[in-house]
């Protein structure tokens, strides 16, 4: 993976312009991401009570990375009324995993160029 497998599922000028060029930095902030999504993903379910609480933190992160398709997902599905949440879940669910592809495909660019010098 790299810069070529980009979707466009995150904004890397946002995080370029967060972490000011410093790539190391840019790591570390995916990395939190990534870590973030592994621990509210499981959440992010309509019997879940802590759906609320994944949602709001996962659209603060999201949005701190440049991840703006999952952020307006988050907002959705916190909007959402009881009879919509199920698939506004599964909106943030598809919009996570495609920010997930580009993250992991953002880090190893990262990790490529660390190696290059």
């Amino acid at each position: 993976m790299s810069r070529r497998d980009l979707a466009g599922a995150i904004d890397v000028s946002v995080l370029d312009s967060f972490t000011q060029g410093d790539t190391a930095l840019a790591d570390e902030v995916l990395g939190l991401f990534q870590q973030q999504a592994n621990i509210w993903s499981p959440m992010l379910e309509v019997t879940s009570p802590g759906w609320k609480d994944a949602v709001h933190t996962l659209k603060g992160s999201a949005a701190g990375i440049g991840a703006h398709r999952l952020a307006e997902a988050c907002v959705s599905a916190e909007q959402a009324d009881p009879a919509a949440l199920s698939g506004r879940l599964e909106g943030v669910k598809d919009a996570l995993a495609a920010a997930l592809a580009d993250v992991a495909a953002w880090r190893h660019e990262l990790m490529l160029a660390s190696l290059k010098g």
